[in-house]
C-alpha cells in the first residue's frame, strides 16, 4: 500500500490530506497496535510528508461514498467485457484500459459541460501538505526484557531490539517512545535504564563500547 501511494504520489503530487475507510492498510488505530499508540507503514509515511490523514467513522460507509461509486462503476464495466481476463495480467490490462476510458474518454454528467475526470482534475489548483505536522508520535508499551538483555520497540511496520544488558533480564519496563526519542524505565523502581535516539537504519540497536579497560595510548615523543 505505501509503495503505491508513493508512486501515486510521484505522478499527481503529495496531497494535503487522504480520507479513507479503517482497513489495516490504512490505519492500526482501532487494533492493538494502534491503541498502544503504534502506525503503520501508510500512517508512517503519512507522517513523515505532513499529509493530514482523515478515516471514516466505522460502519459509515456513505463517508467514502465516491470511491465506493467509482468502484461500483468499474465492476459493472468489467462483467460487461466479452473477453473476461483468466490471468492477473491480463485483469491489470483490462484495469489500465478502464483507467483511460474513464478519465479521458467517457464525458462525466455530474461535471460542467460533461467534461472528462481528467480535464476537471488538470484544470484545478492543488492543495499541498502542511508544513510541518506538529503531532509528536507519543506511546508508551508495558514489555519485559528478554533473557538477552533486550526489549523490542515497533516503528514504522519494522522491529527494532534494544539491548540494555543481560544483568536487566526478566526486568518489568516501561517504554515511552516520542517519535524517535525512546527511555527504556524500570516498572518498578522508575530507573531510566536506558535513553536513545531509534536508529531506523538498523535491526539493532547496541548500547555502545563495552565497558573495560580502555586501550593504552602511545605516549608521544
Amino acid at each position: 500500500m505505501t509503495a503505491t501511494f508513493k508512486e501515486a504520489a510521484g505522478q499527481h503530487g503529495i496531497p494535503a490530506s487522504t480520507l479513507t475507510d479503517n482497513g489495516m492498510v490504512y490505519t492500526v488505530r482501532l487494533a492493538g497496535l494502534g491503541r498502544q499508540g503504534g502506525r503503520n507503514g501508510f500512517e508512517q509515511q503519512l507522517h513523515d510528508w505532513h499529509v493530514t490523514q482523515k478515516n471514516s467513522r466505522p460502519n459509515h460507509p456513505t463517508t467514502c461514498g465516491k470511491v465506493e461509486r467509482f468502484q461500483q462503476t468499474l465492476k459493472k464495466w468489467l462483467r460487461q467485457q466479452p473477453d473476461q481476463p483468466a490471468t492477473i495480467a491480463d485483469l491489470q490490462s483490462l484495469l489500465d484500459r478502464f483507467v483511460d476510458i474513464y478519465n479521458h474518454q467517457r464525458p462525466h454528467r455530474s461535471l460542467p459541460q460533461r467534461a472528462f475526470p481528467a480535464v476537471a482534475y488538470n484544470a484545478r489548483p492543488k492543495a499541498g501538505p502542511g508544513e510541518r505536522r506538529d503531532d509528536t508520535h507519543h506511546r508508551v508499551r508495558r514489555d519485559r526484557v528478554d533473557q538477552a538483555g533486550r526489549v523490542t520497540l515497533r516503528h514504522n511496520g519494522r522491529l527494532h531490539h534494544i539491548g540494555l544488558g543481560r544483568t536487566h533480564a526478566r526486568t518489568p519496563v516501561l517504554i515511552l517512545v516520542a517519535d524517535l526519542d525512546i527511555r527504556v524505565i524500570n516498572a518498578a523502581t522508575g530507573e531510566i535504564l536506558r535513553h536513545l535516539t531509534l536508529d531506523v537504519t538498523t535491526d539493532y540497536q547496541p548500547l555502545g563500547t563495552p565497558p573495560g579497560r580502555k586501550r593504552q595510548q602511545p605516549e608521544t615523543q
